[in-house]
């Protein structure tokens, strides 16, 4: 529902929205698709974290169960990595994304906490081009899988949101 936080709006009210708002959005819905983000940056912020902990409570105030959230694959808790990774790959995005890449791995933390029915889809970058009509997801990071199209992307959360055999994964997805 894009009219919650319209494009014109100040950059302040797009990291910052209205818990009001958030509530009047998820009333009387079946599920909840979120997509927030604010790409990388070395500023601080918790609009991934309190983004995805305002849902949950909004969600959990109105009996929702099920949210499918787009969580870059990387942000994923540094013990669940290989030592390539864990060694080499990770200390590189924590000097270059810094903030953002700590307030996505909160955001993790707070979907593992919740009771929600949630799916997180690990995505390294979603690009802007017609789409191909297939994906592939898994448990594991994708050999060549680091872009998928919006439009793939879309049809893949609608997708997902539908399987209860997903619930409480971190899957990645890709073209």
């Amino acid at each position: 529902m894009p009219h919650v936080v319209p494009p014109q709006q100040d950059s302040a009210r797009k990291r910052n929205p209205d818990w009001n708002d958030v509530l009047s959005v998820v009333a009387g819905v079946d599920a909840v698709l979120s997509t927030v983000g604010i790409g990388s940056s070395k500023t601080p912020t918790t609009l991934y974290s309190e983004g995805t902990r305002n849902l949950l409570d909004g969600i959990s105030k109105h009996g929702v169960q099920r949210i499918v959230i787009i969580s870059p694959g990387v942000a994923e808790h540094w013990a669940h990595q290989g030592p390539l990774k864990l060694w080499v790959a990770l200390p590189l995005l924590q000097k270059f994304l810094g903030a953002t890449y700590d307030d996505m791995r909160r955001m993790d933390v707070v979907l593992w906490e919740s009771h929600a029915r949630w799916t997180a889809i690990g995505a390294q970058r979603i690009r802007t081009a017609p789409g191909k009509g297939k994906c592939r997801l898994a448990g594991q990071p994708l050999p060549r899988g680091w872009v998928i199209t919006e439009a793939d992307m879309a049809t893949a959360m609608l997708d997902i949101i539908e399987r209860d055999d997903l619930s409480g994964l971190h899957i990645y997805i890709a073209n």
